[in-house]
């Protein structure tokens, strides 16, 4: 994407019309015109709006790169380099006007087919993390045309026609690769990381087999979209037995066979391996992290769209498993990244994000999708019913008596007690036994029938996700009561064959006009955009979590607005994690299991006071 601005001749100008995204650059400050970095609102461009937009009063820089534009030569080579900042700007620089800016990108000048391209500053003045240098003008370029040579390259093979962020993509990680023997692709959920690593695996076909690894249910769907986007690479779905070792062959497996089976896949040398949803592998002392260290490849590549989920020691598991030369000493990581971080320093943060740009790549949507639909946040409380208040109470006053314990045992109380607090706000019959009448009993049930209700009424398909079982066959049998809709249920106890037949049946245009979901078994990895609307039914400890399963509907695909919803039951320990949701940041030490240890590790008092419902609301 290209972004303009504007400039008054002392401080940006007016804001151009289009999708905007507030940006750091480098801009002269002063009378002495140093340059120094500021956050600049910025209108997004892809390269054919560039050339044909009519701006008017356009400066230099936006000329300049319409003539890198116009001309069909494709540079592949050069090489980058920095100009430090607070240097003075010289005489090509925009004095006011429009101007544009490619991102990304890494001089004054840069050549293409035998011509010298003029850039001024304002055309490449990307900062680095710690606002000490810009990108260069050659390397801008060269990005740009290197990126034009790899999407026509991947025209003659891959049968798909990929954005122009995703052709970057693909360089990126070739570039990337290249350079440090392994890359993070983390875009944001959506984006479309596995397309780009297929381009990617296309290009590193005839250096030999090449391994995928992934979570089971994903198996079935690599293999596919292996097959639809790449027909000259043959994927093997594996599950023991002989490794297949042509080049031009895929294997794909999941994680459980790595763990279990890693040694088989040990024993012979990859060309490339891609681990995809590797937040799996962000312990590295599990068996399966010691598993895929194990693994020898010439290019190690891991896809995730949260990198941290949460703890920022996470993200040195993922660096040190494709880069270890860079990421080798965890103790240094933590000395000179997480402590510092986590006391609030931002030099130490600058200083992270600087050490990252050379092997992780993380897009967000406004950035490089702005034709995707928005989305639209609605949170809702849910009164409690009569009958879940009383019970609610018993099995609180209940779990008060017998007391919560100590150690290891308090813990199992606790989440034992958070559990059946938590069943009792989605339906009380799930703690009673009583599911002979559903309707009427849960203010959460019958707040999430109405919404089914209005998007049955406009024909818009409804997802709905939940972390227990029994909420979710509680729900398919209330949706046929009340509407006669047979919603399928995604869940972790179905096959793969059964997974995907659910997933193809509801994007199908007749598909059910509602899907039923395990929020951990399908909050990752599948394509879900026939639908617009999504309810999450109950609260998960890690909003990272709830995010991943929301962006199942907001994809590259999605053509209307997407609509989530939380229902909360009101007053109950479920505002407590609504509450946890709002303060925690994405480097917060809060997953699931540190959710319930937090809780343990307060006294009685502390815990009562927070499981108990807040009456007075």
């Amino acid at each position: 994407m290209f972004a303009l601005w504007t400039w008054t001749g002392s401080a940006p100008g007016r804001v151009l019309d289009g999708d905007r995204e507030t940006l750091s650059l480098a801009v002269p400050t002063g009378p002495d015109g140093a340059i120094e970095v500021a956050d600049v609102e910025c209108a997004l461009v892809d390269p054919d709006e560039l050339l044909n937009l009519d701006l008017g009063a356009a400066d230099l820089s936006v000329h300049a790169w319409r003539a890198v534009l116009s001309d069909d030569t494709e540079l592949c080579d050069g090489q980058a380099s920095r100009r430090p900042a607070g240097t003075q700007a010289d005489a090509a620089s925009d004095a006011g006007g429009i101007s544009v800016l490619r991102a990304p990108a890494r001089s004054e000048s840069a050549s293409g087919s035998g011509a010298t391209v003029r850039l001024p500053i304002a055309a490449h003045a990307i900062p680095d993390a710690a606002g000490t240098a810009i990108v260069s003008a050659e390397h801008a370029v060269r990005v740009l045309r290197e990126t034009r040579c790899v999407g026509a390259e991947l025209g003659a093979g891959l049968k798909a026609e990929l954005r122009p962020y995703q052709v970057r993509g693909v360089g990126w990680l070739h570039e990337t690769v290249a350079a440090h023997g392994g890359a993070v692709l983390a875009d944001e959920m959506g984006l479309g990381k596995t397309v780009q690593t297929i381009g990617f695996l296309l290009g590193r076909a005839e250096a030999g087999a090449q391994l995928v690894v992934c979570p089971t249910s994903l198996v079935g769907n690599w293999a596919h979209e292996i097959t639809r986007f790449a027909p000259g690479l043959r994927p093997v779905l594996w599950r023991g037995g002989e490794v297949a070792d042509e080049a031009g062959t895929v294997v794909v497996t999941g994680y459980p066979m790595l763990r279990l089976h890693g040694g088989v896949l040990a024993d012979r040398s990859w060309a490339t391996v891609v681990f995809d949803e590797a937040q799996a592998l962000k312990n590295p002392r599990t068996q399966v992290s010691k598993a895929a260290r194990a693994l020898t490849a010439g290019a190690k590549v891991a896809l995730t769209g949260t990198p941290v989920e949460n703890h920022l020691e996470e993200l040195w598991a993922l660096l040190n498993l494709v880069a270890p030369r860079l990421f080798g000493h965890r103790t240094q990581f933590r000395r000179r990244f997480v402590r510092p971080i986590h006391e609030g320093s931002a030099t130490a943060a600058a200083r992270l994000r600087d050490a990252l740009e050379p092997v992780l790549l993380a897009r967000r949507k406004i950035q490089v999708a702005a034709s995707l639909p928005a989305k639209i946040h609605s949170d809702l409380l849910c009164d409690l019913t009569t009958e879940q208040e009383r019970l609610y109470d018993q099995l609180l006053d209940k779990a008060i008596d017998d007391g919560f314990g100590h150690g290891v045992q308090r813990q199992s109380r606790v989440l034992a007690a958070l559990t059946a607090l938590k069943q009792v706000c989605n339906h009380p019959g799930l703690i009673t036994g009583e599911l002979g009448e559903l309707a009427g009993r849960s203010g959460k049930l019958d707040l999430c029938t109405d919404i089914v209700a209005n998007n049955l009424e406009t024909g818009d398909p409804t997802l709905i996700f939940t972390q227990y079982r029994a909420t979710g066959d509680l729900l398919v049998r209330h949706l046929h009561e009340q509407f006669g809709v047979r919603a399928p249920f995604f869940h972790g106890g179905l096959n793969q064959a059964e997974r995907a037949e659910i997933v193809s049946g509801f994007q199908a245009e007749d598909g059910p006009p509602v899907l039923i979901l395990s929020l951990r078994a399908a909050g990752t990895g599948l394509t879900l955009t026939r639908a617009a609307d999504v309810v999450h039914f109950d609260r998960w400890w890690n909003p990272a979590v709830e995010a991943q399963a929301s962006d199942r509907v907001h994809r590259i695909g999605q053509t209307r607005t997407v609509t989530i919803t939380t229902l909360t039951s009101g007053t109950t320990v479920e505002e407590h994690i609504a509450g946890m949701h709002d303060r925690k940041s994405a480097l917060a030490d809060l997953n699931d299991s540190a959710g319930i240890a937090a809780l343990a590790r307060l006294d009685d008092d502390q815990l009562i006071q927070i499981l108990r419902r807040k009456r007075e609301n």
